[in-house]
């Protein structure tokens, strides 16, 4: 049996979560009061039973018998019932873009009042979950479909995670620096695809602009030492709780240089498989001449 409970910020996800679970086969109930959960749990582990997943909807919502849970994995934990904890997590600042796009109010802030305020309050009420979770998403840069693969990578395909979600981002200098990168590297010492005309109107997602990039020397010894230096890092940033990686690669106009290096150490994270990786060019479409092919802006595994 797998039973999970899945919580964390108002706003992260949980109810999509909660119904891409049950697209996944698990038998999945939102906003059961806290203490029922033992009952609900003594349903499941009754041998010979036909659900063997179940998927439970937790969040601030259970007002006062928020403050009971403490008990309640005691009691689980009690009676031998295994369960896992999926904590969804997000930045203050797209909790509060999210709540404006809807137009609902935070669950703590009461009618009319200020968000960041109820996401505060929230974050204080919930840090004891949040500590106590087995697997933690930060949602903040997550497309719809790439939450999805990385709850099908652990409820249905049984990978290990590792709570860590990295994103490979080219930009250009000129659009200035991305304000969520965490690592930022400068490409600009290679040679310009932009100055050979035939390859101008082409971006490092085409072959010729990469193969150009690419045969160079000091493009490779880079490569090398940032992927090493990225793989050495990546740990590290887990053991102190990160959720999130922003890798910026930028190069003048976020086209040729920085896409293809970025499409490359994106390639060589990708093997690590228990990460979360996504790639995004920001800036690639800014001065487009033709329809870009190959790799799309956007890729994710």
């Amino acid at each position: 049996m797998r039973f999970v409970i899945i919580t964390g910020m108002s706003g992260a996800g949980k109810s999509t979560a909660l119904k891409m679970l049950e697209d996944m086969g698990y038998f999945c109930v939102d906003n059961l009061p806290v203490p029922l959960i033992p009952k609900l749990a003594e349903l499941f582990v009754v041998p010979g039973t036909e659900m063997n997943k179940v998927a439970l909807g937790v969040d601030i919502r259970s007002g006062n018998g928020f403050a009971r849970l403490t008990a309640v994995f005691t009691e689980l934990d009690g009676a031998g019932v295994k369960y896992e904890i999926l904590f969804l997590e997000s930045s203050d600042d797209v909790l509060i873009k999210r709540y404006k796009e809807t137009r609902r109010f935070h669950p703590l802030s009461g009618s009319g009042g200020r968000v960041d305020r109820g996401i505060t309050r929230e974050r204080d009420q919930l840090a004891f979950l949040k500590k106590k979770a087995d697997y933690l998403i930060d949602t903040s840069h997550m497309l719809t479909r790439e939450l999805k693969q990385e709850l099908h990578r652990i409820y249905v395909e049984n990978k290990e995670y590792k709570n860590l979600y990295i994103t490979v981002l080219s930009f250009g200098f000129k659009y200035g620096i991305p304000s969520d990168a965490d690592l930022v590297f400068d490409v600009r010492f290679l040679p310009n695809p932009y100055y050979i005309e035939e390859l101008r109107p082409l971006s490092g997602n085409n072959a010729e602009v990469r193969n150009y990039v690419m045969n160079n020397d000091k493009a490779v010894a880079f490569l090398e030492k940032l992927v090493d230096m990225v793989r050495f890092l990546i740990p590290n940033y887990v053991s102190e709780g990160k959720t999130q990686l922003v890798i910026g690669v930028g190069c003048t106009g976020g086209k040729h240089r920085s896409v293809t290096l970025a499409n490359e150490l994106y390639e060589a994270l990708e093997k690590m498989d228990n990460y979360g990786i996504r790639i995004e060019h920001r800036d690639i479409r800014k001065d487009a001449i033709m329809p870009l092919c190959g790799w799309n802006d956007t890729h994710d595994r």
